[in-house]
């Protein structure tokens, strides 16, 4: 018989040396109970078989609030902030419990790593996050990764461990990232209905195109769904990563021989640190809108910006600030670094760099300081 042909990117996520895995709340929980112990205690079993293996693992795992439900007796997530946090501060401490001792069965040592968005958006606290993992690493520890919900405010609200896992695989130079949930691959619409097709390989982001992701778990703990994991996985791949979306119950395959759930290829090359977190990691504080020429200038022939180009500026920022470059069909084409304030450029829109004044002839955004966007 002829072996069956294995995809490039699920050979490069099979043979991976360093990988983060994520894991979410309904893999891990039930909402009558709390922390599963057997479902916790698999997970753990598939990661310390890959660290055995000689693969260096990342685990980032949702459940906090989930596993702060049932000793606050609380029968459902709750919708108020201080709740949810209250929820997180208790479920914390079950869930770093639980890691600890599940790994020390492999006697494998770990370490909890507590983030918010600012330790990823503020550069001097993402360059301590890359040395506190890069030496968690070295000393043999497999670091545990969580938002900190305890103090977290729109990130509880609004954002999701996926995101956060795509964020720490560059971070801390992941060579594949694995996403586990409670579905078993990617699919073309909802699994449950009739003729949603399971998508095997995503070789390029037109792949996904068309494709209906849902947006929240039938279990209620979670807050990603589908839709926020393919995000994760389309910016991990953009930046060089390939990834592994599968169901946590396939754990054991996945981190062996990967032949199961969907796999994303590498459709961009690696960024360096900054230009990964310019491009991805830091909050826009606003937006320049450019004509079809400078779209073409920064995005094909990666120019720098000049105020020529631009059309219309949206937000209120400094020179120095993070803003988003906009396509006249309104498409985000890039970040980068402005190099003036929003106020001074309403009177430079659409002006030659020979007719300003001679203080003000310089680019709106460096080449050095931007990055295109593949989306």
């Amino acid at each position: 018989m002829t072996a069956p042909v294995v995809s490039q990117a699920r050979q490069a996520v099979a043979s991976a040396n360093r990988i983060v895995v994520k894991v979410g709340s309904s893999s891990l929980t039930t909402a009558e109970g709390g922390l599963d112990p057997a479902r916790l205690d698999a997970l753990v079993d598939a990661v310390a078989a890959r660290a055995a293996a000689g693969s260096q693992v990342v685990l980032v795992s949702s459940g906090a609030i989930a596993a702060g439900l049932a000793p606050l007796k609380l029968s459902r997530r709750p919708r108020d902030l201080a709740t949810q946090q209250a929820a997180a501060s208790v479920g914390q401490l079950t869930l770093a419990h639980a890691y600890a001792n599940s790994f020390g069965r492999y006697s494998l040592t770990v370490g909890q790593v507590l983030l918010t968005a600012d330790d990823v958006v503020r550069r001097a606290h993402y360059r301590n996050a890359q040395r506190t993992f890069s030496r968690l690493l070295a000393l043999g520890a497999v670091p545990v990764v969580n938002e900190n919900d305890t103090v977290a405010t729109e990130e509880i609200r609004f954002g999701d461990n996926d995101r956060l896992a795509a964020l720490v695989a560059h971070l801390v130079g992941a060579d594949a990232l694995f996403l586990l949930s409670d579905v078993d691959a990617l699919y073309s619409g909802d699994p449950r209905k009739p003729g949603a097709v399971r998508i095997a390989e995503v070789a390029s982001a037109s792949d996904v195109d068309g494709v209906q992701a849902g947006t929240a778990g039938a279990s209620g703990l979670g807050t990603g769904g589908m839709a926020s994991k393919l995000a994760a996985a389309r910016l991990a791949s953009s930046a060089g990563i390939p990834v592994l979306l599968t169901g946590s119950a396939e754990a054991g395959r996945a981190l062996t021989t990967a032949d199961v759930g969907t796999a994303f290829a590498a459709t961009g090359s690696r960024l360096t640190a900054r230009r990964f977190w310019l491009g991805y990691a830091t909050d826009a504080n606003g937006r320049l809108h450019l004509d079809d020429g400078a779209v073409a200038a920064v995005v094909g022939r990666r120019r720098s910006l000049l105020a020529a180009g631009i059309t219309g500026v949206d937000g209120d920022f400094e020179a120095g600030d993070v803003v988003e470059l906009v396509s006249l069909a309104g498409e985000v084409v890039a970040r980068g670094v402005a190099g003036y304030d929003s106020a001074e450029l309403p009177s430079l829109i659409g002006r030659k760099t020979h007719d300003l004044p001679e203080e003000q002839r310089r680019e709106v955004v460096h080449a050095d300081d931007l990055v295109p966007l593949h989306r």
